[in-house]
């Protein structure tokens, strides 16, 4: 039984920072590899950021600097540190895993690809305002 719950999407204006989490449930931090993906209106399911059993990471270069992924083992619980938003940071954001303990190639370089996890929320949305 495996449960994912984002948390903490909100309206912000440009410039500010948000904090989201996601506790993932029923599965071990040490088998698992974690992303964020984001989603807007009419536009395709993106990757954002990835996280692999031993804390390495990756981000799509849109994010890089801005975002930032990290997890608490203890806790079960993933986080997204969103700072220095802007509009196009608005979107539906997704937590997933995928049961690996580490990342692949393509997403060391490019961030995560949504078709590679197979565990997910149903979204927290992010709204940034100009």
């Amino acid at each position: 039984q495996v449960q994912v719950v984002e948390s903490g999407g909100a309206s912000v204006q440009a410039g500010g920072s948000l904090r989201l989490s996601c506790t993932i449930r029923g599965l071990s931090f040490s088998n698992y590899c974690m992303g964020w993906f984001r989603q807007a209106p009419g536009k395709e399911r993106e990757g954002v950021a990835a996280i692999d059993s031993d804390g390495s990471t990756s981000y799509a270069d849109s994010v890089k600097g801005r975002l930032t992924i990290s997890k608490d083992n203890a806790k079960n619980t993933l986080y997204l540190q969103m700072n220095s938003l802007k509009p196009e940071d608005t979107a539906m954001y997704y937590c997933a895993a995928d049961r690996r303990e580490k990342l692949l190639l393509h997403e060391l370089h490019f961030g995560p690809t949504a078709g590679s996890y197979n565990y997910w929320g149903q979204g927290t949305q992010v709204t940034v305002s100009s």
